[in-house]
């Protein structure tokens, strides 16, 4: 069955580029974000893993981990990292999962259960493994995207989704089309006209079911 967003997501064991982990104990009471790929030294995806080391300020500041994945085994993956920090311009901190036996990938609904890596494979062979899991502190789903291999993930979009979910969870709101920090948050319907006053104060009623405001 897909992983649904509110899903539990699944733990599991797995030895990385920078050591063994055990991925809800890794998580720990941070926010994650799980990024996928198809196979090591791949253009669009070193140039992915480069635009995720430059933000690593970013995560940072809004208690998130980030966690790369792909088919190949460590020793590739610390060679790979090589060639990201040298395109990016800055250090890669993060770790990168071993996950040769598609265990990660099958688990998170990247590949079909009967899908196998044949001698001599390609990026093709792999080429759903091109994911992206938002995933909160309490272990659930909270957003996830794919794209194919070659289109570029923005992870300055994933960024400002991350900062909506943050915002949503933190703040009992929703955010509208295009939202960006500091922009008008959206009223759930579930709450009334009087407790919307009490708590938000001045808002604006462009429907009955669509009301906004400001943080």
């Amino acid at each position: 069955m897909a992983l649904r967003i509110n899903d539990t997501v699944p733990d599991f064991k797995a030895q990385t580029s920078e050591g063994e982990i055990s991925f809800h104990d890794w998580i720990g009471d941070s926010y994650a974000i799980l990024f996928s790929h198809p196979k090591d030294f791949t253009p669009v995806c070193t140039t992915e893993f480069g635009a995720v080391a430059q933000l690593a300020d970013e995560w940072k500041k809004r208690n998130t981990k980030v966690i790369g994945v792909s088919v190949d085994g460590v020793e590739d993956h610390k060679k790979w990292k090589g060639d990201i920090e040298k395109f990016a311009g800055t250090s890669a901190g993060f770790p990168i999962i071993a996950d040769e036996g598609l265990a990660v990938s099958k688990a998170y609904d990247m590949l079909p259960a009967e899908a196998y890596l044949p001698d001599g494979r390609t990026p093709n062979d792999s080429a759903t493994v091109r994911s992206v899991f938002i995933i909160s502190p309490d272990k659930k789903l909270l957003l996830s995207m794919t794209y194919p291999m070659n289109v570029g993930r923005n992870f300055a979009e994933i960024l400002r989704a991350l900062d909506a979910l943050q915002t949503a969870a933190g703040k009992g709101v929703a955010t509208p089309a295009n939202w960006t920090p500091g922009g008008d948050v959206v009223i759930p319907a579930a709450v009334s006209d009087e407790d919307a006053k009490a708590k938000f104060g001045e808002f604006t009623t462009h429907f009955p079911y669509l009301r906004t405001t400001k943080l």
